[in-house]
C-alpha cells in the first residue's frame, strides 16, 4: 500500500515563521529537514532564512557584526553584538575562561593586552549630522572583539545567556553605523579591564544602562538613587523624530517607558482587559492582582530582552547576592537552564527525573550538611509536562536555606498561580504572552515574602540593566494585549488534541498535565478558572509511525512555543515549538540530537513530537490531527 505526498503547507523549508522580517521561528517542514539541519547538511542550511534568534543569529545581525569587524577588526577575526557593555563584558569573561588555545592567548595577553579580546562601545555621536539626534554618550552597542577561531565559544555564550542584542535594535543600529552616527568610544576594554572602571563616577550615575533603557515610572521606586532621564536615553521626543526622520518608521518610541509599564502590569495580573496603552498606563495601581501576594506589585517585576536571559541574570543575581554557591536543576528542563548552572557558578546538582525520591536524595543531602544556592524547576516541565510537588520543595528550601526559582512559561499564571511557593519567578515572554512570534522578551518577579526578597533587591539595584529595545518593547506590549482572552481557547484546542490522540492505538503516550500522574502537584496551584496550558507531547510505537504523523500534520512546524497558531516540533532536534495555527516539532531531536542516550535515561524519547497548539477552530484542529492519524493508519507494509 502507498501512502500519499506530505503537503506542502505554512511554508518552504527555512522561510521564516511567520513570514516577518523579525520573525522568531523557521519552517522545518519534515522530520528529514530536522535531522537534516541537526547534521549540518548543506540542502537543510543553505536555505535557512531566519531560525530562533538564540540559536540562529539574525541575518541582520550577522551582517552588522561583520560590518563592525571589518572597521575595528582584523582579517581573522569577528565580532559579537550586546545590548550593553556589562553584558559584553561578561562575553568577554566567559570567552577568557574557555578559549581554545589559553597558551597561545596568555602569550598575547602578555604583550597586547587589549588585542586577543577586547571589547568596542559604539555611541551616537556627540555631535549628530542631524538636529533630531539627542546628543549622548551612553552605549548602544557594544562589541565583543575576537579571533575567528573562537567563534564556537561566542556562540555558546549567545546561546545560553540571551543576552546578545534583538535583531529590531541590530536593525536601526545598522543604519545609524552605516550613515556615520555611531561611533567607537575610547580606550578599547579588553578582559583584564575590571567592570567598576567601565561605569567610573558617582555612585548615582553608575546604574549600567544601554541607550534601550527607557526611564520607567517604577525605576526610581526600584532604585535608591536613581539617575536623571536623560543619562540612560535619548529624550523621547527626538528619538521618535530620529526613528520616523531617518529611517522612516511608523512607530511612535516614545510610548516605550509606558509599553513596558503596561506589559509588567500584565505580568503582575493587574491589567487583564484588552485595552489600548492610553488607558492601561492610567488605571490605578491599586486595582485587582491575580497574583495575590501580600505586599507584590508591578515593581517587583523586571524585563529581560528574552526569556533565558532572564534566568541567566535570576542566577547571576542570586550568586551575587548570596555567594558561590552549588545550585539544583530539578526536573528535565530546557536545555540551556541547565548548562547555564553548569557552567556558571561552583555548578549544578541535576536531578533529571523530578521526582519524589529525588527530593529524598537532596533532604538527605542537606540533612549532611550541603548548602545550595538556588533550586530551579519549570512548572509543568517542558516537554515531558511534568510538575514538581512545589510544596515539598518549599518546606525543603526553607528548611535548609535556599532559593526556589520556577519558571511559570509553559503553565502561564492565567492557569497556575505559583509565586507564593517561589521565591523568584521567571518567564519567556516571547511565548504565549506575545504569542505573534515576532518578537522576544523575559521576565523576572520577586516574591516580597521571600526571606531573600531585600537582599535581592539591593543586588538588584546595583545589578539590573533595561536591555530591552524601546520598539521591542512596543510590540510585545501590543501582541500582549488579548493574553487572557487567548489562554482559554488554547486551553480548550490542546485538550481537544489530546482527546483524539488519546483514542488512537497508534498511540504510545501522551504527555499533558492534565492526564500526568504529576497532575495533582499542578491542581494545588492551579486557579479555579485555569486549564492545563496549550503544550503537549505525544509518541508513538515506531519511529516510522512518528515520522508519518509529523510529516502529514496540516500545521506549521518548526522551533518556538506558545504561538498563535499551532506549532509542531520534535525535541531531539534542537528547536522548539512556535505559537503557529496548528504547529508542532520533533523537540528532542532539536533540542537533544548530540545527547539523544542521556535524553532517553530520564524519559525523553528521541521520537517524541511535541505540539504548541494555537487559535485555530477546534474544530479544524480535531480535523487535521484525524487526518494525519490516518496516514500512520496506513503504514502496514510500507517502508518510509
Amino acid at each position: 500500500m502507498m501512502i500519499p505526498t506530505p503537503p506542502a503547507i505554512h511554508g518552504e523549508l527555512g522561510q521564516a515563521i511567520p513570514d516577518t522580517p523579525h520573525a522568531v521561528s523557521v519552517s522545518l517542514p519534515s522530520w528529514k529537514a530536522n535531522v537534516g539541519y541537526e547534521e549540518g547538511e548543506e540542502w537543510v542550511l543553505s536555505k535557512m532564512k531566519n531560525g530562533y534568534p538564540r540559536f540562529f543569529i539574525h541575518t541582520g545581525i550577522q551582517a552588522f557584526a561583520e560590518a563592525v569587524a571589518r572597521k575595528y577588526g582584523d582579517s581573522d577575526e569577528q565580532a559579537m553584538l550586546f545590548p550593553s557593555t556589562a553584558a559584553a563584558t561578561r562575553c568577554l569573561d566567559f570567552l577568557a575562561r574557555n578559549t581554545t588555545h589559553k597558551s597561545a592567548a596568555i602569550q598575547s595577553l602578555a604583550t597586547r593586552p587589549n588585542d586577543y579580546l577586547r571589547i568596542v562601545d559604539l555611541i551616537l555621536q556627540n555631535e549628530a549630522p542631524s538636529p533630531n539626534i539627542t546628543n549622548t554618550s551612553k552605549t548602544i552597542i557594544s562589541a565583543v572583539i575576537f579571533p575567528r577561531n573562537e567563534a564556537k565559544h561566542a556562540k555558546t555564550f549567545w546561546q545560553h545567556s540571551g543576552e546578545g542584542v534583538s535583531s529590531r535594535r541590530a536593525e536601526f543600529c545598522f543604519k545609524a553605523f552605516e550613515e556615520g552616527y555611531l561611533t567607537s568610544r575610547n580606550p578599547v576594554m579588553s578582559e583584564n579591564t575590571p567592570l567598576d572602571r567601565m561605569c567610573k563616577g558617582p555612585r548615582r550615575y553608575q546604574r549600567k544602562a544601554s541607550l534601550g533603557q527607557t526611564d520607567e515610572p517604577a525605576a526610581a521606586s526600584r532604585a535608591e538613587d536613581s539617575s536623571p532621564a536623560s543619562s540612560v536615553s535619548l529624550d523621547r521626543q527626538d528619538y521618535a523624530q530620529f526613528v520616523e526622520e531617518r529611517f522612516g518608521r511608523n512607530l511612535d518610541i516614545s510610548l516605550a517607558a509606558n509599553a513596558k509599564l503596561a506589559v509588567r502590569r500584565r505580568i503582575a495580573g493587574s491589567l487583564t482587559a484588552d485595552i489600548d496603552l492610553p488607558e492601561a498606563v492610567i488605571m490605578p495601581r491599586e486595582g485587582t492582582i491575580i497574583r495575590k501576594v501580600q505586599g507584590f506589585s508591578e515593581d517587583d517585576i523586571y524585563l529581560y530582552p528574552c526569556g533565558m536571559n532572564s534566568i541567566f541574570n535570576t542566577h547571576r543575581i542570586i550568586l551575587k547576592a548570596r555567594g558561590p554557591l552549588k545550585s539544583i536543576s530539578f526536573g528535565f528542563p530546557y536545555i540551556d537552564t541547565l548548562k547555564i548552572l553548569e557552567k556558571w557558578g561552583p555548578g549544578c546538582l541535576f536531578y533529571g527525573h523530578g521526582s519524589s525520591a529525588d527530593l529524598d536524595d537532596l533532604e538527605n543531602r542537606c540533612k549532611r550538611g550541603e548548602k545550595f544556592l538556588a533550586l530551579f524547576c519549570e512548572f509543568p516541565g517542558n516537554p515531558l509536562l511534568k510538575s514538581p510537588d512545589l510544596r515539598r520543595i518549599r518546606k525543603l528550601a526553607d528548611q535548609y536555606d535556599f532559593a526556589v526559582v520556577v519558571d511559570e512559561t509553559i503553565g502561564n499564571f492565567m492557569n497556575v498561580h505559583i509565586l507564593p511557593a517561589a521565591d523568584v519567578v521567571v518567564s519567556s515572554l516571547t511565548k504565549v504572552f506575545s504569542g505573534d512570534s515576532n518578537v522576544m522578551g523575559g521576565s523576572s518577579i520577586l516574591n516580597p515574602r521571600s526571606r531573600y526578597y531585600h537582599q535581592l533587591r539591593r543586588t538588584m539595584t546595583d545589578e539590573y540593566e533595561d536591555n530591552c529595545w524601546p520598539e521591542d518593547a512596543i510590540y510585545l506590549e501590543r501582541n500582549s494585549r488579548d493574553f487572557v482572552s487567548r489562554i482559554e481557547r488554547i486551553n480548550k484546542n490542546a485538550e481537544t488534541i489530546c482527546q483524539v490522540l488519546k483514542a488512537s492505538p497508534y498511540v504510545k503516550e501522551i504527555y499533558y498535565p492534565k492526564y500526568s500522574p504529576t497532575r495533582p502537584f499542578y491542581d494545588e496551584f492551579r486557579h479555579p478558572t485555569g486549564g492545563y496550558g496549550g503544550l503537549l507531547s505525544v509518541t508513538f510505537h515506531t519511529t516510522a509511525e512518528a515520522v508519518a504523523f509529523f510529516d502529514f500534520l496540516e500545521v506549521a512546524k518548526g522551533p518556538s512555543l506558545g504561538t498563535n497558531f499551532t506549532l509542531w516540533y520534535s525535541p531531539a532536534i534542537r528547536f522548539s515549538d512556535i505559537r503557529l495555527i496548528g504547529s508542532s516539532s520533533p523537540y528532542v531531536i532539536l533540542a537533544h540530537y548530540n545527547e539523544l542516550d542521556w535524553a532517553a535515561q530520564f524519559g525523553v524519547e528521541a521520537d517524541l513530537i511535541r505540539i504548541s497548539v494555537g487559535l485555530e477552530d477546534t474544530e479544524e484542529l480535531r480535523g487535521k490531527c484525524k487526518r494525519a492519524l490516518a496516514v500512520v493508519a496506513r503504514l502496514d507494509n510500507v517502508v518510509l
